[in-house]
């Protein structure tokens, strides 16, 4: 599989927190402020959209690893917007700097793996599973 992800390709986007991406309603805890699976989430699809355009046809990437720091809290109704940079390609291993933020400053950082996989022979083999 031959493909032309470099490092140095970034992602960004943005989003406006609302009651379903609190921690209340994730159940990750009872505030109603932006949840942390809320905010790697939006962190993890920074990273493979930024690269998607790049691969062949039939593949994707999946998350492996993701090391974050949620570092502080913003409220329903703000702006949150999520930054990627891809800083090292190891064959269809791919590791990314993200940060995050609200109106107000940095709320999250950390790295992030993921692997290039192809979709459906990754769908076989997880169907495979009892």
């Amino acid at each position: 599989m031959e493909h032309n992800i470099k490092p140095g390709t970034k992602g960004h986007l943005e989003m406006t927190v609302k009651e379903k991406d609190t921690a209340a309603a994730y159940g990750s805890g009872l505030v109603k402020v932006f949840a942390t699976p809320a905010m790697i989430a939006l962190m993890e699809n920074t990273a493979h959209s930024s690269v998607q355009p790049l691969l062949p046809e039939g593949y994707m990437t999946v998350g492996f690893e993701v090391n974050i720091r949620h570092v502080k809290a913003t409220p329903v109704g703000m702006k949150v917007s999520a930054q990627s940079e891809l800083t090292e390609v190891d064959g269809k291993k791919l590791v990314f700097t993200l940060t995050a933020h609200d109106e107000e400053g940095e709320i999250g950082k950390g790295v992030h793996t993921r692997y290039i996989i192809h979709g459906d022979k990754f769908m076989e083999k997880a169907g495979g599973k009892k």
